[in-house]
């Protein structure tokens, strides 16, 4: 957790990077919320999936609220900060920041809790060994 006095910064280890381009954006400009939703997602299926050791799947997102819109030429970051891991469940909080030559400095756009289970090459639940 931040000290109250100090300048944010992100919680949890770097997973996905990526810049946000023309084709992702809305009728306004901005880049689409569904978009960045995928970027989250596959940030976390990284992290979960080097938790698990194997293939996971996301079965549920919990919270997520936008704090400000990403212009397109964002380098868009995700950080990954694993929160639980139970039987074959893995849950992570994905927080995106973005670096914007609009802004000047890193801006937090997002975060949100994803779960995540781990599961065999039949689709099926499977046990997280540890």
């Amino acid at each position: 957790m931040n000290d109250i006095d100090s300048t944010p910064t992100p919680q949890g280890e770097l997973a996905l990077q990526t810049i946000a381009m023309p084709k992702d954006t809305n009728a306004e400009g901005d880049i689409f919320g569904g978009w960045l939703l995928s970027q989250m997602d596959l940030a976390g299926a990284i992290a979960a999936r080097e938790v698990a050791g194997g293939r996971v799947a996301t079965v549920a997102i919990e919270g997520m609220a936008f704090i400000t819109p990403v212009h397109v030429g964002a380098v868009v970051s995700c950080y990954c900060d694993v929160i639980e891991i139970g039987r074959s469940s893995i849950r992570i909080v994905v927080e995106v920041w973005i670096d914007s030559p609009h802004d000047g400095e890193p801006i937090k756009v997002t975060e949100g809790e994803f779960i995540f289970v781990a599961i065999d090459d039949k689709r099926r639940t499977r046990t997280i060994k540890r």
